[in-house]
């Protein structure tokens, strides 16, 4: 097992809510890609297949590590919430919300960041997801 971890995640609705699919990339601390994986889930919003995003690729990353994870993300909501800077207004997103909080304490240390959908990891996971729905 490695040490640490970056995970980039989307999660993406065609309409909202409508089809909906995740996208994960995980790279080591070298930027090697360790595991891409994409799956569709169903009709839901996108800030749900944001969260669901978020709760497969920690579960993924535990396939890889145990130490620190470095999750980036494009969705401002969800990783200022996890950082506690949002409250969880949503009622429907508490029981993600805290879903995550399990699956953390797997690891030594979960880093929430906000990045742009032009990141290069970012664009790689929207395309997963992109790809997803499209062979859907």
């Amino acid at each position: 097992m490695i040490q640490k971890v970056f995970v980039n995640a989307d999660g993406g609705a065609r309409k909202n809510p409508g089809p909906a699919a995740i996208g994960i990339v995980i790279c080591d601390e070298n930027k090697n890609q360790l595991e891409c994986y994409n799956e569709c889930i169903g009709d839901t919003t996108n800030n749900v297949a944001e969260y669901k995003a978020l709760i497969k690729a920690l579960q993924i990353s535990a396939k890889h590590t145990r130490g620190e994870v470095h999750v980036f993300m494009d969705s401002e909501l969800v990783i200022k919430q996890m950082n506690g800077y949002y409250r969880i207004k949503a009622p429907h997103l508490l029981p993600l919300f805290q879903e995550v909080k399990n699956c953390e304490r797997i690891f030594t240390k979960v880093v929430y960041n906000c990045v742009t959908r032009n990141n290069r990891f970012q664009v790689l996971a929207d395309k997963l997801v992109n790809d997803a729905l499209d062979d859907k």
